[in-house]
């Protein structure tokens, strides 16, 4: 498995047969890499995994399903929201439930947060509850993009459920978890290998480091990887 950060909490994950984006906000993101463009992000993309319905997680979405025909996988309003802009390959699901999509299987996670659009005259359109994501693949680590989430007792079921190996953690305040809320979360309620902060450094009026963060998580500090956005980590 690799992993490529591109700032905020968009990432493309790569494990045999699939190139998976989650949250793929690259246009108006501060800290999505200059030298890149949309259309480097969306080469070879097979699927494209939303975690909820703001507009800093959908971003390019829409543009690179249809550049590319990559599958849609999101709740179902999200979908039906996505459908109605044209999109065809969709793949709705909801809170606990499990689907097979071939190279990986998908699980739809609680999280702690809102889920909304925005129309061109400001109005906020609903689009279902948030979630994090479990991604399960063959002789892979199971990995949790949380999504963008408060700590709450549950994860600890989360991780009975599906022990995930690796976290793609928020850690940014003000709209998720901060530094000692994640790090909590992380050392209380899962057993992970390696933790990837994300939902940082990218708005001014969030956390611009993961210093915090770590320095929080103690012993388990050395768990933690920190990619530059646009680099790519082998897990």
């Amino acid at each position: 498995m690799t992993l490529t950060w591109y700032g905020h909490s968009a990432f493309k994950v790569e494990i045999k047969d699939a190139s998976i984006l989650i949250d793929p906000f690259l246009t108006g993101n501060p800290a999505f890499p200059s030298d890149l463009s949309v259309d480097d992000v969306a080469a070879g993309v097979t699927h494209l995994i939303l975690t909820h319905g703001h507009d800093d997680h959908i971003g390019d979405s829409i543009d690179i399903l249809k550049k590319t025909g990559a599958q849609l996988t999101a709740n179902f309003e999200i979908c039906m929201w996505a459908g109605g802009k044209g999109i065809e390959n969709i793949n709705p699901m909801n809170s606990g439930g499990m689907v097979d999509v071939g190279p990986f299987k998908v699980v739809m996670t609680p999280a702690q947060h809102s889920s909304s659009t925005q129309t061109e005259g400001g109005i906020a359109v609903y689009l279902g509850n948030p979630h994090g994501v479990v991604i399960e693949a063959p002789d892979e680590p199971v990995l949790f993009h949380m999504g963008d989430t408060d700590i709450f007792s549950d994860m600890g079921l989360i991780n009975e459920l599906y022990a995930p190996k690796v976290g793609l953690v928020p850690i940014g305040d003000r709209f998720t978890m901060g530094a000692r809320a994640a790090a909590l979360a992380c050392n209380r309620y899962f057993m992970f290998d390696t933790i990837v902060p994300c939902h940082f450094g990218s708005f001014p009026i969030i956390d611009q480091t993961a210093d915090k963060f770590i320095e929080a998580l103690g012993d388990a500090a050395s768990k933690v990887k920190l990619p530059k956005p646009g680099e790519t980590i082998d897990i």
